[in-house]
């Protein structure tokens, strides 16, 4: 692909989620790289190790609070020459809304984003993938192990044993204990880091997608999140893929996934902004 035109968006930053690291990001790099864009994905503050490094010495993980992640990826996208796109997954995506509620961004895509507060919904899957770390208070200050069963029902459910496993191997770190907690009390805590304004008009284009099989994510929670925009004007857009897991970067057929994020993220950017204050409500 040749140069790109003046004023056009050229650069999309990706926000890798708990448990994960910008390995889990790889193939979506190099696909958008191919296409012509420029790509980062910085890893959170403290966490640009190798995965065999962060389960050696899971400290850098441990330290790790949503507020100090989020002012980590602001930094960053304010010192671009010119708005991004800003993709997340998981907590990334939570953490992408939240840039956008910043003011950040040419748009904005979460892929089976966790919630930003003011979502209610939270399905039994959602607590059996939340276990191993809130099981315990104490876990709040940990990097909490995640095991090859962990994996295998968050992530791997709708792959084999043997897959899953693989991908456990090459992909998961321990869980930061303290982000966690934060995302799941943040409606009994009035000074969430994970607030934001849902009705704000001038906020970038906003896309959430979400997966039939995800465990961690469910798609009842992603339909809640888009649900609360309904009263901003601002571009909101919510699509479902009914076969994909939590590990939808990276389970085979990711790059559906990835094309279908960056198509509609190209057109909403290219968009004149008072074009974009029109809202698609999320499907129920």
């Amino acid at each position: 692909m040749g140069a790109t035109p003046q004023g056009q968006v050229d650069t999309v930053v990706l926000i890798h989620g708990l448990w994960m690291t910008p390995r889990s990001w790889q193939g979506w790099v190099e696909r958008y790289t191919r296409r012509g864009m420029h790509v980062i994905a910085p890893a959170w503050p403290g966490m640009d190790r190798s995965v065999e490094q962060l389960r050696d010495d899971p400290t850098p993980i441990a330290d790790q609070s949503m507020a100090t992640i989020v002012a980590h990826y602001d930094k960053i996208i304010r010192a671009l020459p010119r708005p991004p796109i800003i993709m997340g997954h998981s907590f990334g995506g939570l953490f992408a809304q939240v840039l956008a509620d910043r003011g950040l961004g040419a748009a904005v895509v979460g892929v089976h984003p966790a919630a930003v507060k003011g979502v209610l919904k939270v399905p039994l899957s959602q607590l059996r993938s939340g276990f191993p770390i809130l099981r315990s208070p104490a876990n709040r200050s940990k990097a909490v192990p995640f095991t090859a069963d962990d994996f295998a029902y968050t992530f791997g459910n709708t792959m084999s044993r043997e897959d899953s496993d693989r991908a456990w191997l090459r992909y998961a770190v321990p869980g930061a204990g303290r982000v966690f907690f934060e995302g799941a009390f943040a409606n009994v805590d009035p000074r969430s880091p994970a607030r934001v304004d849902t009705t704000r008009d001038d906020r970038a284009p906003l896309l959430l997608l979400a997966g039939g099989a995800d465990h961690v994510v469910p798609a009842s929670v992603v339909r809640a999140n888009a649900a609360l925009y309904q009263k901003s004007r601002a571009l909101t857009a919510y699509q479902e893929f009914p076969d994909r897991s939590h590990f939808t970067v990276g389970a085979d057929g990711w790059e559906e996934v990835a094309d279908y994020a960056l198509d509609w993220a190209l057109r909403a950017a290219a968009l004149p902004r008072e074009a974009t204050i029109a809202s698609e409500s999320p499907r129920r």
